[in-house]
């Protein structure tokens, strides 16, 4: 006999957390391809990781297919491809097109699928409900950005990158293009992750205040909640740059180059003065960047995201075009723990393009956008699923021995 076990509600406008995405994988909106089902430990508090499938495409540019598919796009520009199954490098500064382990099956704009599972009692029915405007978007995964991994998914028929419209169904693709280290690679590996939601309510800078006056999301350097007059929203909440410190601490790295490869699957093992030039503080509060060199920094706020809540970092526009900051930009319920632990310190990762580019402490940096979830995610990030970052300071990727 046939029960309902979940009938999840989508009328809430927000990002789906994580039981929700699970069930839209038990009514088939994700699955793996080909023999690779989705697994456990792909599911974040807001997100879902993105898996390398077995081969990868070297190509001559960059792309968006916009009238043909990923594919008829490789076809026309790929120069080769190779097995990743047991791992390949890839070089820096080229284009890589490598398909992945998912695909969607997304819903068109009103949508109420039913899907039986099977146990031991019989049938059940996963129910959704009037799943209105579901949309999709990627996003690098915080170690890929901290490498200088370039990389955005791409769908076919697609104009924009990362981006996933209502309705899509097909295949996914991962457009990687490592800057300062070659990197080595393998199947099943994860450098993006994806997002769903129901709707696109960000908050404005007037809830963005009021949250922040009961419930903070910015601390000073302390870790006392920042005063409201001293919060910054335009469109979003604005971070700066940290450049300050005691004499000899490192208040950022820069990548060194013509450097050895990283293998992705090495974790806590590479030397970091193998890889990266320390920037230690010094009299001066300001730092001149050299052109296409890459670099990490720490925020000076430090933040946290509310359970309720779920956050996307974006790169602030100068409207020069000769700063690039942050490449990975989601951050899940929970990042920076609660109001007591004064929250965490966000990683910027930079590069100046064409000329020399002056930074001063406290310059404005990047701004993050803020979603509801639809519901409390099941588990926030932190300890609890052994998240990475919790906590952090300064912070380089977790390949090197911390």
């Amino acid at each position: 006999m046939s029960k309902t076990i979940s009938e999840v509600s989508l009328r809430t406008k927000g990002i789906l957390p994580i039981q929700k995405l699970k069930v839209l994988k038990e009514a088939g909106v994700i699955s793996g391809v080909d023999n690779h089902p989705i697994q456990g430990d792909q599911f974040q508090p807001n997100s879902i990781d993105l898996r390398l499938g077995e081969k990868a495409y070297r190509v001559r540019s960059s792309f968006l297919p916009e009238n043909e598919t990923v594919q008829q796009k490789i076809d026309k520009l790929h120069q080769y491809s190779f097995s990743i199954e047991d791992g390949a490098v890839l070089e820096p500064n080229c284009v890589y097109i490598i398909p992945l382990l998912e695909k969607l099956k997304m819903p068109a704009s009103h949508f109420s699928p039913q899907k039986k599972l099977f146990n031991g009692n019989g049938d059940q029915t996963v129910r959704l409900v009037s799943a209105e405007n579901l949309t999709a978007k990627a996003n690098p995964k915080s170690t890929t950005g901290r490498l200088d991994i370039f990389t955005r998914v791409i769908t076919d028929y697609s104009h924009r990158f990362e981006e996933i419209e209502p309705g899509f169904e097909g295949n996914l693709y991962l457009e990687v293009v490592p800057k300062s280290f070659p990197i080595k690679v393998r199947t099943g590996q994860r450098l993006n992750q994806l997002r769903i939601r129901h709707g696109h309510t960000v908050l404005t800078d007037q809830d963005l205040l009021r949250v922040h006056s009961g419930d903070p999301l910015l601390f000073d350097e302390s870790g006392e909640p920042m005063p409201l007059d001293d919060v910054k929203v335009n469109n979003g909440l604005f971070l700066s740059v940290n450049l300050k410190g005691d004499e000899s601490d490192i208040l950022g790295y820069k990548a060194k180059k013509h450097r050895d490869l990283i293998d992705l699957d090495k974790i806590n093992h590479y030397e970091v003065s193998d890889f990266w030039e320390p920037i230690r503080a010094a009299s001066e509060d300001h730092l001149i960047l050299e052109p296409e060199a890459f670099y990490i920094f720490a925020s000076k706020e430090r933040c946290r995201i509310p359970k309720h809540l779920a956050a996307e970092m974006i790169a602030y526009d100068t409207g020069s075009g000769e700063l690039r900051t942050h490449y990975a930009g989601f951050f899940d319920s929970g990042f920076g723990g609660s109001v007591d632990d004064g929250g965490a310190r966000a990683v910027l990762e930079v590069r100046s393009h064409d000329v020399p580019f002056l930074i001063e402490h406290g310059q404005t940096f990047c701004s993050m956008t803020f979603e509801p979830n639809s519901e409390l995610p099941d588990i926030v990030y932190g300890s609890d699923i052994k998240s990475n970052y919790q906590g952090q300071g300064l912070k380089l990727g977790k390949h090197f021995k911390q």
